[in-house]
Parts: C-alpha cells; sequence; structure tokens
C-alpha cells in the first residue's frame, strides 16, 4: 500500500496580541496587525483599553505581506495606529464590509462564506461572533478565515469569536481543520453584562475538539489589561481536555 503524504506543517509567527504571520501557499498573509507601544488607547465609546505589552516584531522588519487578514478594523487591539500604516504599503487587505468601507485605500470587504481566490490560495470568510447572542450592535462585526488550497492544510483564523456554536457551523461547513490560530484570552470589557467577548481557554479547547484540529496557535491572549486569561488557563485547559499535544504556545 502505498503511504499518503503528510501535509506541512504552516508556519505561523505570533508577535503579540492577535498579530501573527501565516505562511500558506506561498504567501506570506498577517492576522490583525498591532504595532503601538503599552498605553491607553481609545475604544470608540469615551473609554479607553490599556496596553501592557510592546508587540515583539518591527513592522519595517516583517518583510513583505501578501496580504492582511482583519477580523475588524474599530477596535484598537486589533487594529492600532502602526497597523493601519502598514496597511497602506500591503497589496490587499481582507475584512468586513463596514470595515472596508471605512479603511478604503486595498481594503475588500467580504460577507460571511464569501470567498477570494490569491494566487493557488482560497480565502474563505467566516462568521465570528463578538460576544454573546444579540451583541453585534453593541461590538461590531467581525469575520473569520478558512484557509484552503490543492495539497495545502485546512487552516482556520477565528477572529475575535466567542460562540462555539458559530465553531460548530464551521467545523460542519470546512470539515476538520489542520491549523486553528484561535482568538482567545476571554477578553471582557465590562459590556453587555461583562460577557466573554472571545474564547476563554475552556472554550478554545472544546473550539479545537469541535474543529479536530491538528494543531491549534493561540493569539489574543497577551498584551492588552482586558485579556483576562494568558498562557497558563491555556495550557491548563488544553491539558485537563486531553489535548495538551496540540496546543502550540511560543
Amino acid at each position: 500500500m502505498t503511504a499518503v503524504p503528510a501535509l506541512p506543517t504552516v508556519p505561523v509567527q505570533v508577535f503579540g496580541g492577535p498579530t501573527a504571520l501565516i505562511e500558506y501557499g506561498g504567501l506570506r498573509l498577517l492576522t490583525d496587525p498591532t504595532f503601538d507601544a503599552p498605553g491607553d488607547y481609545p475604544r470608540g465609546d469615551g473609554r479607553f483599553l490599556t496596553k501592557t505589552l510592546p508587540g515583539t516584531v518591527d513592522p519595517a522588519a516583517l518583510g513583505p505581506v501578501d496580504a492582511v487578514l482583519l477580523s475588524h478594523d474599530e477596535h484598537p487591539d486589533n487594529l492600532d495606529h502602526g497597523g493601519r500604516a502598514l496597511l497602506a504599503d500591503v497589496p490587499l487587505t481582507l475584512t468586513t464590509r463596514g470595515g472596508a468601507e471605512r479603511l478604503g485605500g486595498t481594503a475588500r470587504g467580504l460577507a460571511p462564506w464569501e470567498q477570494v481566490e490569491l494566487g493557488p490560495v482560497t480565502i474563505t470568510a467566516v462568521p465570528a461572533q463578538h460576544g454573546p447572542d444579540g451583541s453585534e450592535p453593541v461590538v461590531g462585526e467581525v469575520i473569520g478565515f478558512v484557509l484552503t488550497g490543492d495539497g495545502l492544510p485546512v487552516v482556520y483564523v477565528s477572529g475575535d469569536n466567542a460562540s462555539l456554536d458559530v465553531v460548530q457551523r464551521i467545523a460542519d461547513r470546512v470539515g476538520p481543520v489542520d491549523t486553528a490560530v484561535l482568538f482567545a484570552g476571554a477578553a471582557r470589557i465590562g459590556l453587555l453584562d461583562n460577557a466573554l467577548l472571545t474564547l476563554d481557554s475552556t472554550r478554545a479547547a472544546r473550539a479545537a475538539r469541535i474543529l479536530g484540529a491538528r494543531r491549534v496557535v493561540p493569539v489574543h491572549y497577551d498584551s492588552w489589561a482586558h485579556f483576562t486569561e494568558g498562557r497558563e488557563p491555556l495550557l491548563a485547559a488544553f491539558t485537563e481536555a486531553g489535548l495538551a499535544d496540540v496546543l502550540e504556545l511560543p
């Protein structure tokens, strides 16, 4: 019997907060770019989000980026001043429909399940829910992404999603994923009865199981004060779920 060749491991470099560089199908894809220094940043309602740590990369040192996968543009922990400056030099930014209207330039808005072909890679926008049911009028529109290509492993980028029901719908549609880049951190800012705005560590482990993920690269769990669960809760939750071997922490 001829052995089936193993799919390649997708390189993912994590730079703090939600920012990661994914090398896939010959493309260099950057998630939610955030590079600003620690400090207080307005969140759009007269209050502030506090950044506690700097990013681990200078955007000038990133090298060429083929596209930015931007879950949403309205919050400074997903797109900050340095990230906005970077967009001007990137050929394509894929984001929400409203975000593309606000950003202009090379930004292209996608509805959930809309697809873009970029070389050998198909990028599919997928749903994301930035809080409990009914939260979108308060927190805004968010999307995630699924990457596919002939002979390439399936990659899921969750964006700021807090709903396991959404994860289940994505798993039902795209099948098992190889690499899940999960925005975790149990983000809370006091809105919506202080509900979770992203996955907490336990839900991240459950999402990994729902997706059948061979590998989970968590992002969005450090560098900001409103990320309430960091590295150790993630490791504990995945260990308790029997999934410590799929968790890839820098």
